[in-house]
């Protein structure tokens, strides 16, 4: 079967077609090799579909399964004290992941040194100059640079010891999904992964944000909404998504966003920034609300990598999008 995708077209392209969804059909069935293992997933998961077909929350009906991650069960702290592999983490990262639990979200001061991230920055400016790496249609994110450099796959996409602990706070082996390097902040209206990036059973998806640089409020740094984590997953069936059968509403993605905003006004949420320095890794769960401040200081840059991690043995697909998730191969 082809390995051709749909994927690098639509980094660029911004017509109709991305609101078909049998052109995503299609693109299912030229790369049925990433798709294959969902035949055993649908089955344990009660989904009776084809696996090149769109899918969205809508096909699970009103109750998911209940093998949600321990993470977020509500004796979820009592369990993590009896752990034995808890118990082997250092005392800090035994905090660290105890505020995971409870805010959703935790930071890893100066994980990586100076010397690596600036090898990385170094490496995306040559791969732009060279034209063998590029933004897509936003103007502001480099999707999966880990497959143009050999640095940003195994010190940073798979670095053995972050796999660790994401493997731990999912209690699944992760699954490197994708990344997206920045030059620039992304300025993106407060969302969850969720709705873009999305599992069944839920929550199994997590993710981390590396900065290559220092973050101020000037230069547009990373908020987040601690605790959010916690709220009901927002899926297109609860807000205006213009979805039908054979399209993808044309405005999903902002009356997504309006439905955010609508949310974190309801519940006088408090917003929190992220002033990284170089070389501090955030980690955050799946449901997380969080985006990207305005740049107020113009031409200022915000360079930092983000890597998206599903969970093994789960159904992955994209909310948003309505179609199932294409693993990569590696």
């Amino acid at each position: 079967m082809s390995n051709f995708s749909l994927q690098r077209f639509f980094q660029k392209y911004t017509g109709a077609l991305r609101s078909l969804k049998p052109v995503y059909v299609l693109n299912n069935l030229l790369n049925a090799d990433r798709l294959r293992h969902n035949r055993a997933l649908y089955r344990r998961y009660g989904l009776r579909k084809s696996i090149f077909s769109p899918l969205g929350s809508r096909d699970f009906g009103e109750r998911h399964h209940p093998d949600i991650p321990w993470l977020d069960q509500p004796d979820a702290l009592d369990r993590l004290e009896q752990n034995a592999e808890f118990q082997g983490f250092d005392e800090k990262t035994k905090n660290k992941i105890r505020q995971f639990l409870t805010e959703g979200y935790t930071v890893l001061e100066g994980f990586f040194p100076e010397k690596i991230t600036s090898a990385l920055d170094a490496e995306v400016a040559d791969a732009l100059a060279a034209g063998k790496a590029g933004y897509n249609y936003t103007g502001r994110k480099i999707f999966n640079f880990w497959e143009t450099s050999r640095l940003a796959d195994e010190q940073f996409f798979r670095n053995p010891d972050i796999i660790r602990l994401l493997s731990f706070l999912l209690g699944k082996k992760v699954i490197p999904f994708q990344s997206m390097n920045f030059t620039l902040g992304s300025e993106q209206r407060a969302h969850s992964d969720s709705i873009h990036m999305t599992t069944e059973p839920p929550g199994y998806l997590i993710a981390t944000w590396i900065a290559l640089e220092d973050c101020t409020e000037e230069n547009g740094p990373l908020f987040y909404y601690p605790g959010s984590h916690r709220f009901p997953y927002v899926m297109t069936g609860d807000y205006d998504s213009g979805n039908t059968a054979l399209t993808i509403g044309e405005h999903s993605n902002r009356h997504y966003e309006d439905k955010i905003e609508e949310i974190i006004r309801e519940k006088g949420l408090k917003k929190q920034l992220f002033l990284a320095k170089r070389g501090d890794v955030l980690i955050w769960h799946a449901n997380l609300l969080h985006g990207g401040s305005p740049i107020k200081k113009a031409g200022s840059t915000r360079r930092s990598m983000v890597c998206h991690y599903f969970a093994e043995d789960v159904i992955c697909y994209h909310e948003m999008s309505q179609r199932p998730a294409l693993l990569p191969k590696k």
